[in-house]
């Protein structure tokens, strides 16, 4: 039998550890970013085309290399930053398994212009899908530019797995922050198609963040810097009142490496138990500084999941620092006993006349009179109140009982349940409701009841709104008294940019005012104006969520985000007429019978289902 065994050959092989390493466009930048970091570059400049697809390209100016190192460079496992095993436990440095490079030139096209600080000549090197084309001397600075493009070029299939140049940019910038935010030592500048996003100077670290979330970040955070024997916790905390009602700014760095932990993420949680808003996550940048023998950080290829010695000390030890600098700084609820607490009313002016109210009376009036009668005229039904009515009837008439109002992607089971609600005794608008758990109305038919889960009904009714808005361009705006001037992080703002002509169509009202500042003139009609901060807010994490999950366009995306965010929630106690009026517009709709994300909106107990349950 022949020998089958053979070995890869090199581009194959990096291909492979490229699926590992580089995942998408922001893979590319970690790794560029980070070995200019080890460069002991001070300044380094980020430059991006179409989301990373085109181009991604990092000038900095670090140490540089000699034309030997830069050719050694894109060997896999060449490095220069360990040499033995035991060198993994004491790794301060960003990198140190010598892949990056590799992979990258195994999947796109590579330039790499490299120059010693003491050298007259810099190298220039060209690599296409691991082969290198030429090498040769070339005039340029002190320090590294690396250009990446055309990204996968040799890999379709993976490039078809990208998504959205919006989703992809918002990974990049993702990818930018988690290591401008704990340098804030070096200075970093961020240009995306031609268009200047950050300029970073050098800094403190209170400063960065304010540099890059907007100004108003100055007066939320609160420091954290406690020190023992076993590590040292230092950076910041955010005011519970300026909590965000999405999972926002959350970093923990250890020896100023970015990584995600939930047991810490938890441990966080807990210490601001009992202060925050509801549903509202703190915000935090916390660095651990730790004896590297302490970690292990070569559990994955990115680095990003970190495995500590002993988890349970450092947990109890993060939440007591937290904590501590909660009550340091003063900023749970507390009551001073000693002002009064009654209202401070303000005495008038002295020799002001109160007037007393009054009321005038036409004493000739007789409701008798046929002179002061008035006669209601009806206003003409619209489309959708005729198509509500006839819903209405098709569900609660046997004679009228039909499967027009399904749609051909209607479920079997669907249907199904059509055909079991029939006919009434009682007309529909004296029928009663009952809320169960505040998260389901109940009502009754001949056959049985009918459940229908609340959230599930008013998300179907807004998406079909929404819709129609966006289609139609008709969004009512209800214009604000006092115009609202709020900050976005970088990224809400660029997808506010990127949306605008859609949120007009919704009835949003906002003008860019520059430096991720927005003034909200107008907001849908009926959307509620007590937290339009977070609304907006909550909309946009679900824009995001849905590209993550959902192969929809931008307008469908939009309004399903929109549905989901202000859609009423388990909880929440409805009035009779309230209830009367969801159920009037949700048979209003085109499908009522599902949600926008393809749950049930309602189900049948028929009479037979309660009688089994009765049967011994």
């Amino acid at each position: 039998m022949p020998d089958i065994i053979h070995l890869l050959p090199d581009s194959v092989a990096n291909q492979i550890a490229a699926g590992e390493v580089i995942q998408r466009p922001a893979s590319v930048v970690k790794e560029l970013m980070e070995n200019a970091l080890d460069a002991g570059a001070t300044y380094i400049q980020l430059i991006v085309k179409d989301a990373g697809k085109t181009l991604i390209q990092l000038i900095d100016n670090g140490s540089g290399m000699s034309d030997t190192d830069a050719r050694l460079s894109f060997e896999r496992h060449a490095t220069s930053k360990i040499s033995q095993a035991n060198d993994l436990f004491s790794i301060r440095t960003m990198g140190f398994r010598g892949e990056a490079l590799a992979s990258i030139a195994a999947i796109a096209h590579v330039e790499l212009k490299s120059k010693l600080s003491d050298a007259t000549l810099g190298t220039q090197l060209i690599i296409e899908g691991s082969e290198v084309k030429s090498q040769q001397a070339c005039q340029t600075a002190v320090g590294t530019s690396i250009s990446v493009k055309n990204l996968f070029f040799n890999v379709p299939a993976r490039r078809n797995f990208l998504k959205s140049d919006m989703l992809e940019a918002n990974h990049i910038l993702e990818e930018f922050y988690r290591l401008v935010l704990i340098h804030p030592e070096i200075a970093f500048s961020y240009h995306h198609n031609g268009k200047l996003i950050h300029q970073l100077d050098k800094s403190n670290l209170k400063q960065r963040i304010v540099n890059v979330f907007g100004k108003s970040y100055a007066e939320r955070l609160i420091p954290v810097e406690q020190e023992n024997t076993v590590a040292r916790f230092s950076g910041f905390i955010g005011k519970p009142e300026f909590a965000r009602k999405t999972r926002g700014e959350q970093y923990f760095f250890v020896n100023h490496r970015f990584f995600k932990h939930n047991y810490f993420h938890h441990a966080v949680d807990n210490a601001f138990q009992d202060i925050l808003p509801e549903k509202a996550y703190p915000t935090y940048f916390i660095n651990f500084d730790i004896d590297p023998k302490e970690i292990d950080i070569n559990i994955h290829p990115t680095k990003t999941e970190i495995k500590f010695q002993d988890e349970k000390m450092m947990y109890a030890m993060l939440r007591s620092v937290v904590k501590q600098s909660i009550g340091k700084f003063s900023i749970s609820p507390s009551i001073d006993f000693e002002v009064e607490q009654s209202l401070n009313l303000v005495p008038p002016p002295k020799g002001y006349e109160v007037k007393l109210p009054s009321i005038k009376i036409n004493p000739d009036f007789n409701p008798f009179d046929d002179k002061n009668k008035r006669t209601y005229t009806p206003p003409e039904k619209t489309e959708r109140e005729i198509r509500n009515q006839q819903n209405w009837e098709r569900l609660f008439d046997d004679k009228k009982a039909d499967t027009a109002m399904y749609t051909p992607k209607a479920e079997p089971e669907q249907a199904k349940l059509h055909n079991e609600m029939e006919t009434s005794a009682e007309p529909v608008v004296n029928y009663a409701f009952f809320q169960l758990q505040h998260r389901y109305i109940i009502t009754s038919i001949k056959s049985g009841l009918v459940i229908i889960d609340q959230q599930a009904a008013h998300e179907r009714i807004l998406y079909e709104d929404f819709v129609e808005c966006i289609e139609q361009h008709n969004g009512v705006s209800q214009q604000q008294l006092f115009p609202q001037t709020i900050v976005f992080t970088p990224s809400d703002g660029e997808l506010i940019k990127e949306m605008k002509t859609e949120l007009l169509s919704l009835g949003f009202d906002i003008n860019d005012s520059g430096s991720n500042t927005f003034i909200v003139n107008g907001i849908p009609a009926n959307m509620a104006d007590e937290d339009i901060k977070g609304i907006i807010e909550g909309m946009l994490e679900n824009f995001r969520m849905n590209l993550l999950s959902l192969k929809v366009d931008k307008k469908i995306n939009l309004a399903l985000s929109m549905a989901r965010n202000m859609a009423i929630k388990p909880g929440k106690p409805l009035m009779q007429e309230e209830m009367q009026h969801l159920i009037d517009r949700l048979f209003a709709c085109k499908m009522p019978y599902q949600s926008p994300s393809g749950k049930k909106v309602l189900v049948s107990v028929t009479l037979e289902d309660i009688s089994a349950k009765f049967k011994n």
